[in-house]
């Protein structure tokens, strides 16, 4: 009987993957843990969704526009910011407009209550940021931030291979 080679009986070595330390799944942990801790405010004080919030702020930002340019500014899919402007109109903080240049199209405009809410929330949201980056040194702020346009850039990048 042929004795097996040695290629054909080591085991094959393979690169292995640490969840726990693997960029991605590392960013996607962290994002989830500072997004619930300033989503009770948000959330449990003003009854927004995570969308809508995201569109208030996106409003006030951007001023009026169309649902297509807030899913944009606030990488919210088409679905989520039709129903996130659903529940702010419902709720009385913005309301539809015919677009100017198109009547078939529509303008998302943030009503005066919309700004005041956005106005009671953003403090309160800011000054989370403000304790997660207390930590930080105003130099090591500014490399944070350096070094996360840069992974945004090669991440773009690497979207753009596709």
């Amino acid at each position: 009987m042929p004795k097996p080679s040695a290629e054909k009986s080591a085991p094959k070595k393979h690169t292995a993957l640490h969840l726990q330390n693997f960029l991605p799944y590392r960013l996607v942990v962290l994002a989830d843990q500072v997004s619930h801790c300033i989503a009770h405010i948000y959330g449990d004080r003003f009854n927004l969704t995570r969308p809508e919030w995201r569109v208030l702020a996106a409003l006030v930002e951007l001023g009026p526009v169309s649902a297509t340019e807030i899913a944009a500014h606030s990488t919210l899919d088409k679905m989520s910011t039709s129903r996130a402007v659903n529940g702010l109109e419902e709720k009385g903080y913005l309301r539809r407009a015919d677009a100017a240049d198109d009547r078939r199209n529509k303008i998302i405009i943030l009503n005066p209550t919309g700004q005041e809410l956005y106005n009671k929330i953003a403090p309160l949201v800011l000054a989370q940021e403000a304790y997660l980056l207390e930590i930080f040194s105003k130099e090591e702020r500014s490399t944070l931030d350096r070094l996360l346009r840069g992974l945004e850039q090669r991440a773009q990048d690497l979207q753009e291979q596709k």
